[in-house]
């Protein structure tokens, strides 16, 4: 078994790298592993201390709850508690890239530093296999922030993991890119209406229909949800966003007929930009370039979602 010392072992996916992951779990180790959004940095959500290595892991701050992951709904009624409008919405988007803020069962065994002290815990099925198959190898819920340091870019590749946190963790698998490219939508149901916390692939449009609610906003500073931190996700330079042209000192990240260094999207699409967002800034606080600019991403559909994550970004 590694140790966090050392350097962090990257395996390929596959039954092997699952045992090895499942044992690291179980000694109460995170290891990083993909997801359909981002890759996860997964212990196990009733261990406290295990819990607490991600928190060291990554220096996060201990008032900002962790997801917890688990294989299908009937695992996430053992945790919170569900009423119609959720199990409609859990019905129609898990496994993928829905987390559903809900209140925590009485007799939840996740242990409270995952929740950072709330009666509420956020839950995802996700639908990446290497998760799947980490799910059901360990026999456990599983605490997963994205696997990077706190306030730094999400990785999207292990090659983003390593460079982020080689030496902090034992293990990361390598499964390839993400596909989502941005963290999941977090969302929770409240006095009749379905409540965005946090934007993501599953757009608002999307959990109007599934739920037959009118769909809102988050307002106010409250930490109730993962990734509500205003500077999280800042790659270490000024960035500047809505740009036109970029300027000699700026890696420019691009969008459409804005070109730049990187473009997100020559054609314009939204899917393909999310996609690879965080693999742009990744690419710009890696540059010699001092300053990172962005062009305007549109901000409808998974746009908003974008643009939340570059507003963050900017801070």
């Amino acid at each position: 078994m590694a140790e966090a010392s050392k350097s962090t072992i990257a395996l390929p996916f596959d039954s092997a790298a699952i045992a090895e992951a499942a044992a690291l779990i179980a000694a109460g180790e995170p290891v990083a592993v993909p997801t359909e959004t981002v890759y996860g940095l997964a212990a196990d959500a009733r261990n406290a201390e295990a819990v607490a290595r991600i928190y060291a892991a990554k220096g996060r701050p201990d008032f900002n709850p962790l997801i917890v992951h688990v294989p299908d709904l009937g695992a996430a009624e053992r945790l919170g508690v569900f009423g119609a409008v959720e199990r409609a919405l859990a019905a129609r988007f898990w496994p993928g890239p829905l987390t559903l803020v809900v209140p925590r069962t009485v007799d939840c065994p996740v242990a409270s530093i995952a929740t950072a002290g709330l009666d509420t815990i956020a839950l995802r099925v996700p639908g990446h296999r290497a998760m799947q198959a980490l799910l059901a190898e360990s026999a456990a819920p599983l605490a997963a922030p994205s696997a990077n340091a706190s306030g730094g870019v999400s990785p999207t590749k292990a090659s983003h993991v390593l460079a982020s946190l080689d030496g902090r963790i034992a293990l990361v698998i390598d499964d390839g890119p993400t596909t989502a490219g941005v963290e999941s939508t977090i969302a929770r149901v409240t006095d009749g209406a379905v409540e965005i916390l946090r934007p993501g692939p599953v757009t608002r449009e999307m959990l109007g229909e599934a739920s037959g609610l009118p769909v809102t906003g988050v307002e106010g500073s409250e930490i109730v949800a993962p990734g509500m931190l205003a500077s999280h996700y800042a790659p270490g330079k000024p960035v500047r966003l809505g740009a036109t042209g970029f300027a000699d000192d700026e890696y420019g990240i691009g969008f459409g007929a804005v070109a730049g260094d990187y473009n997100l999207s020559a054609v314009g699409d939204l899917t393909e930009a999310a996609a690879r967002l965080f693999d742009a800034l990744h690419a710009g606080a890696a540059s010699a370039k001092a300053k990172i600019a962005v062009a305007a991403i549109p901000v409808e559909g998974l746009g908003a979602a974008i643009n939340d994550r570059l507003a963050r970004a900017a801070v």
